[in-house]
């Protein structure tokens, strides 16, 4: 596994960094969301984040964001470990809260309908599918 220093996570980095962590969001994100679908109510909000965060018509800057958020929730370094249900995923609500927050203008109308989308693909995900 890569070298992830405490605290790095939240920080959007540089490009060397961000790469690292999109490939990391692109690999662990849909097995992570579907453990976590049953214990977050902000499911719609979290794909549309993904799809906004590896959008390449996305700002350098809110891409960054977006991925050191969607890094800590898939990645297994965690506050509060996620294997304990429900506040096992708190922090990482509030983590990805607070980024949304501060890019919610960015993620764009085609960001959500592809949320839609993949919530609509997959019925034992709660709806939350990596479309094909």
């Amino acid at each position: 596994m890569d070298d992830v220093k405490i605290g790095e996570i939240l920080l959007p980095g540089d490009e060397d960094t961000q790469t690292r962590r999109e490939k990391q969001v692109r690999a662990r994100f849909w097995p992570t969301l579907k453990k976590a679908v049953k214990y977050i109510p902000m499911g719609r909000d979290l794909i549309a984040a993904y799809y906004c965060a590896v959008d390449p018509m996305t700002p350098m800057r809110v891409r960054g964001v977006l991925l050191a958020a969607l890094a800590y929730f898939v990645l297994p370094f965690d506050v509060i470990p996620d294997m304990f249900a429900v506040i096992g995923f708190t922090d990482d609500v509030a983590v990805l809260a607070a980024a949304l927050r501060m890019i919610q203008g960015h993620i764009a109308d085609r960001h959500y309908e592809a949320a839609d989308s993949a919530l609509a693909d997959e019925p034992d995900l709660g709806g939350a599918a990596k479309p094909a």
